[in-house]
C-alpha cells in the first residue's frame, strides 16, 4: 500500500482557496496539471456549507481518479469518507485520526521545518508530512521559512511521502522535487 501511495502523493498537490469552490476551476486545474490528490482547505464558513462543498469535491476527484483530503477537519474526513486529512500542529493528532478514520485513510502531517516533528509524526503513522513555507507565500506571508536543506535531510531520514509548500510554482518547482520533495503543494498559482 505504501508504494501506491508513494504513486498518488506525488506531482502538483493541489490545495483549495479559502472562498467557494469554483468548480469548474477545479475540474480544469484537475485535468490541465494532472492532479493526483486535491485538499480542501476551508476556513471561515459553516458545517452545512462545508460539508456540501466537501461532498461536491470529492465526487469530482473520485470521477478523475484524485485523492481528496480535507484539511484540519477529521469529524468531516470522517462524516464524509474521504481520502484523509490533513493536520497542522493544533488540528489534533496523528494517533487520534488514525484511530478516528482507520488504517487506510491517509494522514498528513505540517512540520514547518521541523524535522524531528516529522519523525514523530511518521513513528505516530502519519502518510505523509509537510514542510513549508519554501518560498515566500501570498497564502501564508507570515509563514515560517523551510529551507530545501531541511527537506533533503529529512529525505535521508523518512520513508513516506514529503510535500513541499509555500510559494510554489511551475518556475520553482523543480528545485522542490530536486531537494526531495514527493509533491509541491500549489494554492495560488492554479487557482488565482
Amino acid at each position: 500500500m505504501q508504494q501506491s501511495l508513494n504513486k498518488k502523493i506525488s506531482g502538483v498537490y493541489a490545495i483549495t482557496p479559502d472562498e467557494p469552490v469554483n468548480f469548474t476551476l477545479v475540474e480544469k486545474v484537475i485535468i490541465k496539471y494532472e492532479i493526483n490528490i486535491i485538499q480542501y482547505r476551508r476556513k471561515t464558513t459553516d458545517e452545512k456549507v462545508k460539508y456540501t462543498e466537501a461532498k461536491k469535491l470529492q465526487q469530482l476527484c473520485t470521477l478523475h481518479n484524485t485523492l481528496f483530503i480535507i484539511n484540519d477537519d477529521i469529524n468531516l474526513t470522517e462524516k464524509i469518507g474521504a481520502d484523509g486529512v490533513h493536520l497542522g500542529k493544533s488540528d489534533g493528532s496523528v494517533v487520534n485520526a488514525r484511530e478516528r478514520l482507520g488504517e487506510k485513510a491517509i494522514i498528513g502531517a505540517s512540520c514547518y521545518n521541523d524535522i524531528g516533528l516529522a519523525i514523530r509524526a511518521e513513528q505516530c503513522g502519519a502518510s505523509y508530512v509537510a514542510f513549508g513555507s519554501l518560498f515566500s507565500s501570498n497564502t501564508k506571508p507570515n509563514a515560517q521559512h523551510c529551507s530545501l536543506d531541511v527537506i533533503t535531510k529529512a529525505r535521508q531520514l523518512l520513508s513516506i511521502p514529503i510535500v513541499g509548500i509555500g510559494g510554489i510554482d511551475f518556475k520553482n518547482s523543480n528545485k522542490v522535487f530536486d531537494a526531495g520533495c514527493n509533491a509541491a503543494a500549489m494554492l495560488s498559482y492554479l487557482f488565482k
